[in-house]
C-alpha cells in the first residue's frame, strides 16, 4: 500500500510509470552517447580514440536492440505495438518514435556497421564452414567485391551515413525529453530545456559506458590499455559533462527564479522524498564528484595508473548519476498531486512484470548481445582475429 500525505485523487496514488520507464530513456541515451563517440573517429578524425570505434558501434547496437523492451513489458498488450506502424499518427510523439527507431536501427546503425565490417564478413564467408559460414554468407548480402576501389566507396558511403546518424542520434534521444517536456500538466517535466538536458546527459553516459567497456575488455584480454585513447575520451567526456552540468544548472536556476505556484511543492520534494536520489546521488555523487575528478586529470599531470583509476571511478559515478537523473524525472515527477497538496510514495516490487528483477535482466541483456556480437564481428583493432587488415577510415 502506497503511503499518501495530504490530498490526492485516487488515480494519483498509484504511479503509472515504473522503473521500466526509467530504464527506457537510460538505455536509449547510452545508444546515442556511444554513437557520438564513434563519430569522433569517422567524421571528426580523432584518431586517438580509434581503438574504441568498433566497440562503440557494437555497444550502440546492443543497447538499441534492448531499448524498446522496457516499453513492451510496460504495455498491457505488447502485441498491439506494431499497430503504430500500420496506422501512423503524426501527432503522436510515441508513434513517431517507432519510425525514428527503425530509421536509426536499420538505415543508420546496422548499415554503418555492415559497411565497416564488409571486408571481414566476406573473408569469414569464405573461410568459415558450417552454420557460421552460412551466416556470414547471408551477411554479405551478395556483395563480395573487396577491391581497394570498393572499400574506398564503402568508406565514402559510411562517412555520409555517420554524418546523417549524428542528428538522428540526437532525435532518437531528444524526443524522449520532448515527451516529458511537453507534458504541461506536470511542472517537474514542463521545461523547454528537457530535450537538451536528456541529449547531453545521454552523451556523457554513453561515452562513459564505452570508456569503461574498453578498459574492462582490454584488461580481460590481457592487453595493455591505450592510455592515449582513454585520456582523449576522458577529455571529451569532461567537456561534454561541463555543458551538461551548465544546461541542468540553467534549468534549475530558471525554476528557482520563476518560482511559480508549484515551486513550494517541488522544493519540498527535493528536501524530503527525493533528497537521497536527487541531492546526494545525482548531484553530489553523480555530477560534482566526477566533474572534480575529471578536472583534476585535465589540470595536473598524474601517473598513468592514477589516471586509470580516476577514469573508472568517474565513469562509474557518471553512469549512476545519469540513472538517478532518469529516476528523479520519471518517478519523482509522479510523487506529488496535480493540486500540489498531496504526496505519494513508490514501492519497487521484486518479482513482477515491472519489478526489480525484470529491470536487472534488461540491464544485463545488452551485454549478452554485445558478447554475442563481438564473436561474429570482432571490434578489436588487432589484425590477428581476421587475417585481413581493418578498413582504413
Amino acid at each position: 500500500m502506497n503511503g499518501v500525505e495530504g490530498f490526492m485523487y485516487p488515480n494519483e496514488i498509484g504511479l503509472q510509470w515504473s522503473i521500466l520507464i526509467v530504464l527506457y530513456p537510460y538505455i536509449t541515451g547510452l545508444v546515442a552517447g556511444a554513437f557520438i563517440l564513434a563519430s569522433l573517429v569517422r567524421i571528426f578524425r580523432v584518431e586517438a580514440v580509434r581503438p574504441t570505434y568498433r566497440l562503440a558501434l557494437l555497444t550502440a547496437l546492443s543497447f538499441l536492440l534492448v531499448a524498446p523492451l522496457p516499453l513492451q513489458l510496460h504495455l498491457g498488450h505488447p502485441e498491439r505495438s506494431p499497430e503504430m506502424y500500420f496506422t501512423p499518427h503524426s501527432t503522436s510523439a510515441m508513434a513517431m518514435f517507432g519510425y525514428v527507431y527503425l530509421w536509426y536501427l536499420m538505415a543508420v546503425l546496422v548499415f554503418e556497421i555492415w559497411l565497416d565490417y564488409r571486408a571481414e564478413i566476406v573473408h569469414f564467408s569464405k573461410t568459415k564452414k558450417g552454420l557460421v559460414g552460412f551466416i556470414y554468407k547471408v551477411m554479405t548480402l551478395g556483395s563480395t567485391n573487396v577491391s581497394h576501389k570498393a572499400l574506398e566507396l564503402d568508406e565514402k558511403i559510411g562517412w555520409i551515413v555517420t554524418l546523417i546518424g549524428i542528428p538522428s542520434a540526437f532525435i532518437l534521444h531528444g524526443y524522449v525529453g520532448f515527451i516529458f517536456g511537453s507534458i504541461k500538466a506536470n511542472p517537474w517535466w514542463n521545461s523547454p530545456l528537457m530535450p537538451v538536458v536528456f541529449i547531453f546527459s545521454a552523451m556523457v553516459s554513453g561515452i562513459s559506458a564505452v570508456m569503461l567497456l574498453y578498459m574492462a575488455t582490454t584488461k580481460l584480454r590481457g592487453l595493455k590499455i591505450d592510455i592515449a585513447c582513454v585520456d582523449t575520451i576522458a577529455m571529451y567526456l569532461f567537456y561534454t559533462f561541463i555543458i551538461d552540468f551548465a544546461v541542468e544548472s540553467l534549468d534549475l536556476i530558471h525554476r528557482i527564479y520563476e518560482a511559480d505556484e508549484s515551486f513550494r511543492s517541488l522544493n519540498f520534494m527535493v528536501h524530503t522524498k527525493l533528497y537521497i536520489p536527487h541531492i546526494v546521488i545525482q548531484i553530489m555523487l553523480g555530477t560534482l564528484t566526477p566533474l572534480i575528478l575529471l578536472a583534476i586529470t585535465q589540470l595536473f599531470k598524474l601517473p598513468e595508473f592514477v589516471r586509470k583509476r580516476i577514469y573508472v571511478i568517474a565513469g562509474s559515478l557518471i553512469m549512476v548519476g545519469v540513472f538517478a537523473m532518469r529516476w528523479n524525472v520519471v518517478i519523482g515527477g509522479q510523487l506529488f498531486s496535480k493540486s500540489f497538496l498531496g504526496y505519494t510514495t513508490y514501492k519497487l516490487a521484486l518479482v513482477t512484470k515491472e519489478g526489480l528483477l525484470a529491470a536487472i535482466a534488461l540491464c544485463i541483456l545488452p551485454f549478452i548481445f554485445l558478447y554475442a556480437l563481438q564473436h561474429f564481428l570482432p571490434p578489436w583493432p588487432e589484425k590477428d582475429n581476421t587475417g585481413v587488415p581493418e578498413a582504413t577510415h
